[in-house]
């Protein structure tokens, strides 16, 4: 059996990651929150257990609009890199554009299908969820709970 190991950098190249071992998942994203944040009418998101993801350059810089939540970018050259929910327990997720290899990422669901595009159209047969597609800690709570706390 072979050990995956994926590489992740910026536009730029300023920001470089390395990830260890297999995501424990991928999913197309349409809420709006990530459409505004990442300038895109979707994206895919690909979650690995944070001990799996190791910054080899720069430390991506941070923002943070609602409690609990992080989003991280390149300094430089504004790239997404990663949104990081305490509702979410050990888990980073990169967003496809940070991927050297994007091709390597197949989705297995879509998030917040409720607010996907009308114009967006996809032919797959994935579960859509309303919602997200990941349990969340329920002491924590849902992002749209902590909204500008």
């Amino acid at each position: 059996m072979t050990h995956r190991t994926e590489r992740g950098s910026c536009f730029c190249g300023s920001i470089v990651a390395e990830m260890e071992g297999e995501p424990f998942w991928i999913n197309y994203d349409h809420d709006d929150d990530c459409r505004k944040a990442l300038g895109s009418p979707l994206t895919v998101w690909i979650g690995y257990r944070r001990e799996q993801v190791r910054f080899t350059s720069r430390t991506p810089r941070s923002f943070s609009k609602t409690s609990g939540i992080q989003r991280t970018f390149c300094a430089k050259c504004g790239s997404s890199i990663s949104y990081i929910d305490e509702g979410l327990k050990d888990e980073i997720w990169l967003t496809i554009g940070f991927m050297d290899r994007p091709e390597r990422f197949e989705p297995v669901a879509h998030g917040f299908w409720r607010m996907k595009l009308p114009w967006i159209q996809f032919a797959d047969d994935l579960p859509r969820s309303e919602t997200y597609t990941r349990p969340r800690d329920p002491t924590i709570g849902y992002p749209s709970d902590r909204k500008n706390r």
